[in-house]
């Protein structure tokens, strides 16, 4: 029989114990850091990957709800041991350019079968992470579901058709169109390190939480070049896009996100998405949180020309003309509706492709004539230019490789 004294002892030792358990559990339900640190690129590595794994934490966030089916993805007969790619003047390993490039995680499918699936930096196959920009393709995809389900009539419809509060601004006169290939004409500094740029300013209005917020800025915004002249990269046009949507749709984003896509393709987690205020309107241009897979899951829908359960999502040849470049102002851009495309001047393996780009590097790769996607994550230092090693490269080598294991059919 155990005595008072016995019990002490045991109380004694598991003490520490307890201790460390509580303080593990605090840790973990720490909000994030600053999103302004974020932003200017001064986290360290650790508390990069932490704060990208729990974005949701960072602002007020919407659940994307999955469906009861998963899309199975199953493993594939090719594979990618002993890769290595040319970048350069040199030539690296897949383990390198996953170290070098801060990669925390890559998905690799081949007619939507994995040939690699790897995590690193503390991530597993449930750990979700931030899209960044990557969303923006998402949101230009719900523009697309829109026009399919007749909520939205045309690409040369106007903006102030759906949304009248921007009647009088820049935005007088700029057709969706416009919007998507981010030509509306209108002014607009994205520098993510500068406190001063109108990114930023708009990261001060999600911060500040109030809504409609975000859209009044927009319309504030002064008029640089007649619409379709001039084309300049905007997370606010993203966001007027997500609006619009929202406007013609009669629903938050996420609901229709789920509905349209997330329950339909077989995702197997939710989602998240930031708002721009506590039960308000998702910020169109950044803040999707979701796994790897389920990124992996989009692409498969994305390559399948927009079909899910039988059902035409998207209008037939929307994805090869949303991915394709655009003329703007009689200049071929790279830049198709929310989607970064390869011009003419790519290497022949990417000719057809395009991809979703978030900052600090996350990639949603699509090369439709080889039936091959590639999901990558990454926790570089810098919102931009810290990249060692050409993800493009990569790609390329990756492609490359899957077909020398089987001929394009």
């Amino acid at each position: 029989m155990s005595t008072p004294t016995d019990l002490l002892k045991v109380l004694t030792l598991m003490l520490p114990l307890a201790c460390a358990i509580l303080t593990l559990s605090a840790e973990s339900s720490k909000p994030p850091v600053s999103i302004r640190a974020v932003y200017d690129g001064t986290l360290s590595p650790d508390v990069e990957v932490n704060t990208f794994r729990h974005i949701d934490r960072l602002f007020p966030s919407r659940v994307v709800r999955h469906g009861a089916s998963v899309l199975p993805l199953p493993k594939s007969k090719h594979h990618l041991a002993g890769l290595s790619l040319s970048s350069g003047d040199r030539t690296y390993s897949l383990a390198e350019y996953l170290a070098l490039n801060k990669v925390s995680g890559v998905l690799v499918l081949k007619n939507g079968a994995v040939a690699l699936e790897e995590y690193r930096l503390g991530n597993t196959d449930a750990s979700s992470w931030v899209s960044w920009s990557l969303v923006k393709s998402i949101s230009s995809t719900l523009l697309g579901a829109a026009i399919q389900d007749g909520y939205v009539e045309s690409l040369d419809d106007k903006v102030t058709k759906y949304l009248p509060q921007l009647s009088g601004s820049a935005y007088e006169g700029v057709s969706i169109r416009n919007l998507l290939q981010m030509a509306s004409g209108v002014n607009w500094n994205e520098t993510y390190t500068d406190p001063q740029s109108d990114r930023r300013h708009m990261l001060e209005l999600q911060i500040a939480g109030r809504p409609g917020s975000i859209l009044q800025f927009m319309a504030k915004l002064p008029r640089l070049s007649p619409p379709g002249t001039r084309w300049n990269y905007s997370t606010g046009e993203t966001h007027i896009l997500g609006a619009l949507i929202r406007a013609a749709v009669k629903r938050p984003l996420a609901q229709y996100l789920s509905e349209k896509i997330w329950s339909k393709v077989g995702m197997e987690s939710d989602a998240t998405w930031w708002l721009e205020s506590p039960g308000g309107l998702e910020v169109g241009g950044s803040g999707l949180s979701a796994t790897l897979r389920d990124y992996g899951r989009f692409a498969v829908f994305v390559l399948g020309n927009g079909k899910a359960s039988g059902a035409q999502i998207v209008p037939a040849g929307w994805f090869p003309d949303a991915g394709a470049p655009k003329l703007v102002g009689g200049h071929l851009v790279p830049y198709g509706y929310m989607w970064w495309s390869f011009g003419p001047d790519a290497e022949a393996i990417h000719q057809g492709a395009f991809e979703a780009v978030g900052i600090f590097g996350q990639f949603i790769y699509l090369n439709p004539r080889h039936q091959a996607a590639i999901v990558a994550w990454s926790a570089r230092e810098k919102p931009t230019g810290s990249t060692v090693v050409s993800d493009s490269d990569f790609f390329a080598s990756v492609v490359s490789a899957l077909d020398k294991q089987g001929a394009i059919p």
